[in-house]
């Protein structure tokens, strides 16, 4: 999972994610794929326990890469009502998405509701974006009068003249219907082109307004020209903030393929008024002398039978001239449709860039195995070593002396689970009570925390080291519990507890090589540290002797500029903002002498 979240891409788009039933269980969307994916699976104790059990859940990711943040909005909101995958609403403050409701009383009311109840209505959503709901809602205020009561409208009781009209009758939010003001028919014309524009029919909303507008200016009523003018730029408005297109742009299917020896690589997207509803990236096993061409007419009526689309266009990468009937086919070369293709063709060759890492990974964990089981087979060990730590000191004439144990998993390098040590019990360079103190303590800890032991040790060193480790390991009653090894640097000689005898490997051997790769690993490591640690010592030595300088302000120098080189090149502004003027003198001070000093000589 991680070498695939490592290989997405850093582009806008949307991600599913899938449990082991292959079931979509969470839809999101990102600006940057690789960056929200990945945050998924780090810093798992900001995340609450809901997203916890979502990751565990994971099983599958799958991503289609879009043009921009907004459009991975759009995307995003019609892959939930299509799928509604439970997550999206667990993850939603304990709710679920709100619905918009039309009620199926007369005079029908349009309602925010999170309780699903078919018999109510009509429900549209649910809306993973309440701000995007409420903008609709706007809108719709903006273009009609629909009534906010809840009395019951009912023919006998507007004939009795139950009800008297209420303020939103005097502020023109509503024509009145509970006093017979407003006729059934006039209203249910507008709930007609409100059920439209939630079905993302706005195109035709928008040039019923016009017409409407065009109407009224041959009859000179300008007032109500304008009325229906401000109403068209409304709809148009909000149509641009909604679309990921072209808004003419409806009613297309978007099919892009790519193809080798053994496999075709598809993407599909759909697209109604402007907005992607549907999108698919699979790969299939190709047949034998099978075009593009067939793969096309094969792929245009799977994934019409599949998304039910009535769509009668279709634009593809291939150039082509097949036909079918009632249904055009071509290769855009310019223009927005174009931008379409460009957009499907990368989610294409993304999905056959996954193959070919997915390859590789196999091919990768395939080598590893095979080395492991080489190595259970040369050391004679029960189990296979999935689990390997291996020890290694590093000193220089017995000064700053460290060791480091670094972890590989599967025959791979776990480098979260590398660990340092300072040598604390140890006077002078001796390799072998080193050896013996680190390993104590690694175990030890194990021990106390209840953590499982690797499946082998390897000890950097020939008899010496590995015996004082087996030591540590009986000191602390484990010893015969986790095999252990040592490997001689000279001639790669590998020895075993208690055996005179050293095994010598085929040096083509790939378990040899594993051995050294793992020993070889863990002395850069510990002479990584071992280096770190002289320069900071160095540096802290020469500044102990500036008389009035605290170990605190030497621990800020050093963070601040990493080695005295920089300190003295640094302004004595930047020295002042980080101690202090009176403890920023006394530096400078130090420098000066140091300088003048060094003239002399």
């Amino acid at each position: 999972m991680k070498d695939y979240i490592a290989n997405l891409p850093s582009d806008a788009g949307i991600y599913k994610f899938f449990d082991k039933e292959n079931t979509i269980i969470y839809v999101g969307k990102a600006k940057n794929l690789k960056n929200r994916v990945s945050s998924y699976f780090t810093d798992s104790k900001q995340h609450s326990r809901k997203t916890l059990r979502l990751v565990s859940q994971i099983i599958h990711i799958e991503f289609t890469v879009v043009g921009t943040e907004k459009d991975a909005l759009l995307l995003e909101n019609s892959l939930i009502k299509e799928y509604q995958p439970k997550y999206n609403i667990l993850l939603k403050d304990d709710k679920t998405y709100p619905y918009l409701l039309i009620t199926t009383e007369p005079f029908p009311r349009l309602l925010i509701t999170r309780k699903l109840d078919r018999s109510l209505g009509t429900f549209y959503g649910p809306y993973s974006n309440v701000r995007a709901m409420n903008s609709l809602l706007e809108l719709f205020k903006q273009l009609y009068t629909i009534r906010t009561c809840s009395l019951a409208l009912s023919r006998e009781n507007i004939e009795a003249n139950k009800f008297k009209v209420c303020l939103e009758f005097h502020i023109k939010n509503c024509k009145g219907p509970c006093e017979n003001l407003q006729t059934e028919m006039d209203y249910l014309e507008d709930i007609w082109q409100v059920r439209e524009i939630l079905k993302g029919n706005i195109s035709q909303i928008t040039q019923i307004f016009k017409d409407k507008m065009l109407a009224h200016a041959e009859k000179l009523e300008f007032e109500k020209a304008n009325i229906y003018k401000t109403k068209t730029n409304s709809l148009t408005i909000f149509q641009e903030k909604s679309v990921v297109v072209n808004a003419k742009i409806t009613d297309l299917l978007v099919i892009t393929l790519f193809t080798d020896e053994d496999s075709i690589f598809l993407n599909f997207l759909e697209i109604k008024n402007g907005a992607i509803i549907h999108t698919d990236t699979f790969e299939a096993e190709k047949k034998l002398e099978e075009t593009n061409e067939e793969i096309l007419i094969y792929a245009i009526f799977s994934l019409k039978d599949k998304y039910n689309s009535n769509a009668k266009e279709v634009i593809t990468n291939i150039e082509t001239e097949i036909s079918i009937d009632e249904m055009e086919i071509y290769c855009p070369k310019i223009g927005d449709k174009k931008k379409l293709i460009d957009m499907s063709v990368r989610n294409a060759l993304f999905a056959k860039k996954e193959k070919l890492q997915k390859k590789a990974v196999a091919e990768e964990t395939h080598k590893h195995q095979h080395a492991l089981l080489q190595l259970q087979q040369d050391l004679r060990l029960k189990e296979l070593p999935t689990r390997i730590e291996c020890f290694d000191n590093s000193n220089i004439q017995g000064t700053n002396p460290v060791a480091s144990m670094v972890y590989f998993r599967n025959g791979q390098p776990a480098k979260k689970d590398y660990r340092h040590f300072n040598i604390k019990t140890v006077e002078g360079p001796d390799d072998f009570a080193s050896m013996y103190e680190i390993v104590t303590r690694r175990y030890k800890r194990l021990q106390e925390e209840g953590e499982k032991f690797p499946k082998l040790i390897i000890v950097d060193g020939g008899k010496g080291q590995l015996s004082f480790a087996c030591q540590a390991l009986k000191d602390l009653g484990i010893y015969g519990q986790i095999p252990i090894i040592g490997i001689a640097k000279r001639l790669e000689e590998i020895y075993f507890p208690e055996d005179s005898i050293p095994l010598h490997i085929s040096k083509k051997s790939e378990s040899l090589k594993l051995i050294q790769r793992i020993r070889d690993e863990a002395h850069r490591f510990a002479i990584t540290f071992h280096r770190d640690k002289r320069s900071k010592n160095s540096l802290n030595s020469e500044l102990e002797e500036i008389k009035g300088i605290a170990d605190k302000t030497l621990q800020k120098l050093m963070v601040a500029f990493k080695s005295i080189s920089k300190m003295k090149e640094a302004s004595e502004t930047e020295i002042i903002t980080i101690v202090g003027k009176a403890k920023a003198k006394l530096v400078l001070d130090y420098f000066k002498e140091q300088l003048e000093e060094k003239k002399k000589v």
